[in-house]
């Protein structure tokens, strides 16, 4: 009987004891399994075995058997097991599951932190405000920190509760505020409610390091090696409402990733910050960002221009002069700028390329753009592909209109990639699950996207190249797994989460 696929909607913190647990529900399968045979009944039918295919030293033509004879749950599981590469494109604040959020938030009362949530609203502010303001009043589910609840009029005081006192319905509704679940949810939920409700959690740079690590075990659990998380180093603020300089946040940072459990997770990371490009210091914001960057570069790899691109404000030509100016004074600074996260035509991943980008984050519309498509073909700039985003963003409303196996088969670099995972409720194998099914992947185009986001990750050449030998290691023993004995490259600890539930059902069973 095969083992239980895990769903992911719990806490992480303790991820080893999570596994112990596993291990003894297999064992309970096990046993029950037996009981089945003695009695000859069948137990748990919709989670039996298909046969897999005979063994086969040509693992390409393999796969494309246990494409067609493999139900969803194989798939998924083999998916998972596989060796991956890199994650080029995550938001740590959006890749952190709203499980995980509220434990960490609780965990850091250790260090002074509490953490308060808006549970109803009793107006207590006069008519007439302003609305649309980075904070809004009319908000449910806003977290602030102690030190910002005390500066509250008692009225708003009123409104929030501490998050460790929700009830379990206001706790159920909390843990959905921070995730893109349902239908009427999309493009503007995720803009305009996601990021402000979070409010003063991710002003904590502890709880974004404790994140940061989370995010390493979960994504080494299903076979990464490399991840560059865009994360933040401003207007981090300490217990007692202190500030908190951004070389201190970087030193946080470090150490944390030096940690036994970090190193544990066999994860290779480097980080990049990110400005707003539609904010009017956006300029000024780049340029401190810049040199931060040039400063910290054992850690801090690029910048990232992040933000709709439909506020016209943050075009990417409005840049141009500055980079110019910036790249006189340093040599040691990439760039990989959000491009062509649109639905409608426009010259933006092209223009993007002028700037300076060697990696087009998402590039939707890029199939508008045949001139820039041709110009890219076997070149040295990558796509990074968010299929989950994409579609939860409704920048497609269906897999059949998204351009991604056009540029992966006519020769554009591409590599798979989580965006805001946490707000998905899903993982990276995900995306190559999606892949696999939309788009009927080869088992040659799997390790070529491994590959590329390795060999398009912004790490010294030595680091690079180390990566790319440990990864056909592995790859080489998965596939030796897979002429020996292709049931044991089936994961039996395979962690599924939301979306891969909701759109294709895998979930508990």
């Amino acid at each position: 009987m095969q083992a239980t696929l895990i769903h992911g909607r719990r806490s992480a913190l303790d991820i080893g004891s999570l596994r112990n647990q596993s291990g003894r529900l297999r064992m309970v399968v096990v046993w029950l399994a037996f009981l089945c045979v003695v009695v000859g009944s069948r137990v748990g039918a919709g989670s039996a075995q298909a046969a897999l295919p005979e063994p086969s030293d040509d693992v390409s033509s393999w796969f494309e058997a246990f494409k067609r004879e493999a139900s969803d749950e194989e798939l998924y599981r083999f998916l998972y097991a596989m060796p991956k590469g890199g994650d080029l494109h995550n938001h740590l604040s959006g890749s952190i599951l709203s499980e995980w959020f509220y434990d960490l938030a609780l965990a850091q009362g250790q260090r002074g932190y509490r953490y308060y949530t808006r549970v109803t609203i009793n107006n207590c502010r006069p008519y007439g405000g302003n609305a649309f303001v980075e904070n809004p009043y009319l908000m449910l589910f806003v977290n602030v920190q102690e030190s910002n609840y005390q500066k509250l009029s008692t009225c708003e005081k009123e409104e929030y509760l501490p998050l460790d006192e929700l009830n379990p319905q206001e706790k159920a509704a909390w843990l959905d505020s921070l995730r893109l679940d349902k239908a009427h949810e999309g493009r503007d939920e995720f803009f305009q409610t996601h990021w402000q409700r979070m409010g003063d959690l991710y002003l904590n740079p502890y709880l974004a390091a404790d994140a940061l690590v989370i995010n390493m075990q979960a994504f080494g659990a299903e076979g990464l090696m490399y991840m560059e998380s865009m994360i933040g180093v401003l207007g981090f603020i300490g217990a007692q409402g202190q500030s908190i300089p951004p070389d201190d946040v970087a030193q946080i940072y470090r150490e944390r990733l030096q940690d036994t459990d970090a190193l544990a997770t066999g994860v290779d990371v480097r980080l990049q910050v990110a400005i707003l490009r539609f904010l009017p210091g956006a300029n000024e914001h780049l340029r401190y960002l810049y040199d931060f960057v040039s400063r910290h570069n054992d850690l801090f790899v690029a910048v990232n221009m992040v933000g709709r691109e439909d506020n016209d404000k943050g075009y990417p030509l409005r840049f141009l002069d500055t980079l110019r100016d910036l790249r006189r004074t340093y040599n040691n600074v990439r760039l990989s700028i959000h491009a062509g996260e649109v639905d409608e035509p426009n010259d933006h991943v092209r223009d993007t390329l002028l700037l300076g980008a060697d990696r087009i984050g998402h590039g939707i519309n890029l199939i508008t753009d045949p001139d820039t498509m041709r110009l890219m073909r076997n070149g040295a700039y990558l796509v990074e592909i968010n299929l989950v985003s994409n579609l939860l963003l409704q920048y497609v409303s269906d897999y059949s209109q998204h351009p991604f196996p056009e540029y992966l088969r006519t020769g554009i670099p591409v590599a798979l990639s989580t965006d805001d995972r946490g707000m998905w409720d899903s993982n990276l194998t995900d995306e190559f699950f999606v892949a696999v099914k939309e788009f009927n992947l080869s088992w040659d185009e799997l390790l070529l996207l491994s590959r590329n986001s390795i060999e398009h990750g912004f790490l010294p050449k030595a680091t690079k190249a180390e990566l790319l030998a440990r990864y056909t290691t592995r790859i080489e023993d998965f596939a030796r797994q897979i002429a020996a004995r292709p049931s044991a490259a089936l994961s039996s600890t395979a962690q599924s989460y939301g979306f891969i539930c909701d759109r294709y059902q895998l979930c508990e069973w």
